[in-house]
């Protein structure tokens, strides 16, 4: 049961009404045309759903700390102008907002700037491009002084607090660590002189806010970057900070650059709210948890436990607005889950695209009509059949129920999810379980009448007597012409993931896009359960590198393609990651052959001119879709009134994100 999220904290004259704050995003729309009012539209929603407080993305107190084109600045008097409209929007919301004060530092985007990007030394960040220009120490002092300006700009811009971003590698971090700050000057070397410009912005901000309104500071929990600032050294920065005038703690976790992923969908769950713990345990102020903190259940149980104070949801809060709402009202269940799958949210910032999500594709479009669902009069409501639960069809029933049609679901499987299914089974991919539990309730809860087992045809279709239908069928495999292919041990990924077919030790694999990179983590590990290694470590019956070996399915794995990379759809946030797994894994990659043959001892290719066997007792085929459309073009014919959607009708350039956003589309137009 949710007790602690309920409970207000007083932060200097700010009352929060619960303990959920959404945490900074960038969002990709605020300097665009019409970016304010994209922006009023995006965190009105959100405040409407009773976040606790909602914090900005960063807004930038000098042109040279912007991070790109699209960033907004309060570095002048003018700006302040610009975000009366957005702090009166939230507070009508019912809501709270504060302002993240941001710099880019050595992160800066040259190209969306015009200007130079500046930091502690004139060190290159692995992600961009371009060396850094150091600062000087007068303009380290005025650098100080334009977080302070800005904070007394956001305060008469009707923000209700500040957050000041001292964490994931930007320019007050760089100043922090060691890594980035080699000045020999007052600013840099020992501890007390690299803390020195964060302390100094602090106070600043203190002097030029008073000391009604509140401070928070956005503190780097752990860097992971090789021999960066220790966790003492973050201990005793947060009392300083906190000595400082600092009101609340929030706890960030690694550097843009880091090679360790915090944010994937592989990463457990709250795997970093021990940091915020072991910050907390040192500190009166408030301390906030984040990172991969997706359930308000996981919230509830950090604050009971008293690894934190607030809890920070970001991009949970892309995929459900209302979660707060619904989980007030009781209806926990009917929340939608936010899977960490990095697509539409990191994925689109990286690409300088605006924000959305792949489970709500709503998120970002709040300003767009075409996305309210708008319910029909009881004369207007129709009966569709839906063929095909992939993610696609599940969206599409969810939209037209919820609207008030009468929906039959049809799924020749005895389970929903479609490719969504097969990805949930694949290590790391668990999270897609809640996309499925989500779409389950939402069946149970609206007119949907979901026939599983049951291959629909258009007699089916004519009894039914429907008004539409709408096919949703997915994609088929594309099975490439080799020589030996219809040889037993040539067998397909579906099969694999199914469970329908046995697999060898050597594995050869003909494909190497996103399925072909699943089906190598899904074959190359051994699933222990999670009370199983503790135990073998606890009582010293293995040690961790035995452990880690169980892990390992013992299998050589070896995965092809003719040209391209290595899963290459896979988004640009979580590619390196995956592929470092891999690798790691040790499954051997090859790009740029040229099939030969298969036969009875594996796959003749051509590889850097010269032929070579791969040596495999089992060949799978992870190769392209095409679209199983054979439903839709017989029913089209004989005159029914149809449409197609999702892999049925483009698989070759079709994902979920896309799926589920045609889905709800084609739901909104019926």
């Amino acid at each position: 049961m949710l007790k602690k999220i309920w409970k207000p904290l007083q932060i200097r004259k700010l009352t929060l009404p619960n303990r959920i704050i959404m945490g900074s995003m960038h969002l990709g729309v605020e300097g665009n045309e019409n970016g304010i009012e994209r922006l009023i539209a995006f965190y009105q929603e959100r405040a409407k759903g009773g976040v606790g407080l909602i914090v900005t993305g960063g807004i930038a107190v000098n042109l040279e700390g912007a991070g790109g084109a699209h960033f907004l600045t309060l570095h002048n008097d003018e700006s302040i102008e610009k975000f009366l409209p957005l702090t009166k929007a939230i507070r009508q919301a019912g809501g709270r907002i504060a302002a993240q004060l941001f710099h880019a530092g050595r992160y800066a985007d040259k190209g969306g700037t015009g200007l130079t990007p500046v930091a502690p030394s004139p060190l290159k960040a692995t992600i961009n491009e371009i060396t850094p220009r150091e600062l000087s120490n007068e303009e380290i002092i005025q650098t100080i002084t334009d977080f302070a300006n800005a904070a007394k700009r956001a305060q008469n811009a009707g923000f209700d607090a500040v957050e000041i971003m001292g964490s994931e590698g930007y320019l007050i971090n760089q100043f922090l660590s060691p890594v980035t700050n080699h000045r020999t000057d007052e600013w840099g070397g020992n501890y007390k002189n690299r803390v020195k410009f964060a302390i100094s912005i602090v106070q600043k901000i203190r002097d030029a806010v008073g000391e009604d309104y509140p401070v928070f500071f956005r503190i780097s929990g752990l860097d992971l970057m090789p021999n960066s600032t220790s966790l003492e050294e973050t201990i005793q920065l947060a009392k300083d900070l906190e000595a400082a005038g600092v009101d609340v703690l929030n706890v960030g976790i690694g550097w843009h650059e880091s090679i360790v992923p915090t944010i994937a969908m592989f990463v457990p769950r709250a795997s970093y709210a021990w940091v915020a713990e072991a910050i907390r345990q040192h500190v009166s102020v408030p301390v906030v948890a984040s990172n991969r903190i997706n359930q308000l259940e996981l919230a509830e149980h950090i604050l009971q436990t008293e690894q934190a104070d607030l809890i920070s949801m970001a991009r949970p809060f892309l995929a459900d607005p209302m979660m707060l709402v619904k989980a007030k009202s009781g209806h926990v269940e009917e929340i939608q889950t936010c899977v960490a799958c990095n697509q539409a949210c990191l994925d689109h910032v990286f690409t300088g695209q605006p924000v959305s999500c792949v489970v709500n594709p709503r998120a970002g479009h709040e300003l767009e009509q075409e996305w309210d669902l708008i319910s029909v009069k009881e004369e207007n409501r129709k009966r569709v059949a839906v063929i095909g639960a992939g993610p696609a069809g599940l969206e599409a029933a969810r939209v037209l129920g919820e609207r008030g049609h009468y929906v039959i679901l049809y799924e020749q499987k005895s389970n929903i999810g479609g490719q969504l299914h097969i990805a949930a089974m694949v290590p790391g991919k668990e999270e897609w379980k809640e996309a499925l539990r989500y779409y389950q309730v939402q069946i149970d809860k609206l007119p949907i009448n979901l026939q599983l087992n049951k291959h629909a045809t258009i007699d089916d279709i004519l009894k039914e007597n429907v008004d539409h239908v709408v096919v949703a069928t997915g994609s088929v495999m594309n099975k490439p012409e080799i020589k030996g292919i219809e040889l037993p041990h040539v067998i397909s990924y579906l099969d694999v993931l199914e469970g329908k077919v046995s697999v060898g030790k050597n594995i050869a694999i003909i494909g190497a896009g996103g399925i072909a990179v699943d089906l190598s983590h899904y074959l190359s590990e051994k699933i222990l359960t999670p009370d199983t290694i503790p135990y073998l470590l606890e009582y010293q019956i293995s040690n961790l590198n035995e452990v880690k070996q169980f892990f390992q399915s013992g299998r050589n794995i070896t995965m092809m393609r003719r040209k391209g990379k290595i899963g290459a759809s896979l988004g640009r946030t979580t590619r390196w990651a995956v592929l470092q797994r891999l690798q790691q894994k040790g499954i051997n990659m090859l790009v740029g052959i040229e099939y030969k043959e298969i036969t009875e001892e594996g796959v003749i290719i051509q590889y850097k001119d010269r032929e070579r066997l791969i040596l495999a007792d089992t060949v799978i085929l992870a190769t392209g879709q095409e679209e199983n459309d054979h439903l839709y073009k017989e029913m089209k014919n004989n005159g029914i009134s149809v449409s197609v959607i999702g892999g049925a009708n483009r698989a070759g350039e079709l994902d979920a994100k896309k799926a589920i956003a045609e889905g709800a589309k084609t739901g909104r137009l019926i």
